[in-house]
């Protein structure tokens, strides 16, 4: 199959894949969200970009990413307008705002609570990140590709079963995907590809992590580390995703 300017991440991803391209994948993409909010482009200068980070927000995780990147400037500019929009939305929802006692225990009627508009508005605001949401856009479109490349490469399903698997956050996110998108033919093939290479992956950093705890007895002081010594951060990214050992992402000088 001809690549197309669509498969290079793809392909990318395969070749540098590590514990799961979809995870090198997630990374760089945001990243890349994180380049376009604070990077040398200075798109927090541009009105429409601080419109749409007003309106999202980021969430704590960002906040923190956004800080280490290292642009001060620019985060005071977002920050700057960000709060303007704050404090005008806490104008509105307290405005003629009463307060209701609400009974509780073990006899209180939840369907009689009355809602209160400062802990909606605040329960509202911790919904969007504007980071999270550009990376979960991204991150959709990548699964709608590797299926397209799945349905019509062999070459690219052979590459898929010479990895070492997903993480489970992500095997699941592929297999309710994979539900979606492949017939019943392909679907068979890739449960008995995916099932198989997850089970014996899960296992090969389970014993690298048995390793590594082996290693700390005096008797095997001696003896080769073999492929443990990141077992930690691989087994933990193997379970949930990411990259426990990261460095941070920073502006590039």
């Amino acid at each position: 199959m001809k690549e197309q300017i669509e498969h290079i991440p793809i392909n990318d991803a395969m070749t540098n894949a590590g514990e799961c391209p979809f995870c090198y994948i997630e990374r760089r993409v945001e990243d890349h969200a994180l380049d376009y909010v604070l990077g040398s482009s200075s798109s927090y200068m541009e009105y429409d970009t601080r419109e749409m980070t007003d309106k999202a927000g980021f969430c704590r995780s960002h906040f923190k990413k956004m800080y280490d990147y290292g642009n001060s400037l620019g985060n005071a500019w977002i920050l700057s307008t960000h709060y303007n929009k704050i404090i005008s939305e806490l104008e509105n929802v307290t405005k003629g705002f009463t307060p209701q006692k609400t009974r509780s225990g073990l006899f209180a009627k939840k369907d009689n609570v009355p809602s209160n508009p400062i802990v909606e508005w605040v329960n509202e605001r911790n919904k969007s990140c504007f980071i999270c949401d550009r990376v979960e856009q991204s991150f959709a479109d990548y699964i709608k590709v590797f299926f397209d490349m799945y349905k019509k490469d062999d070459e690219f399903r052979k590459k898929v079963a010479d990895t070492q698997g997903f993480c489970v956050t992500h095997f699941g996110i592929l297999c309710e995907a994979a539900d979606r998108e492949l017939n019943e033919k392909l679907l068979a093939d890739f449960y008995q590809v995916i099932i198989p290479l997850m089970k014996e992956n899960l296992t090969r950093v389970r014993d690298d992590v048995d390793w590594l705890i082996q290693k700390y007895d005096y008797r095997n002081k001696d003896a080769d580390w073999k492929t443990s010594k990141d077992a930690n951060q691989r087994a933990m990214q193997k379970l949930k995703g990411g990259y426990p050992a990261k460095e941070t992402h920073k502006a590039k000088k």
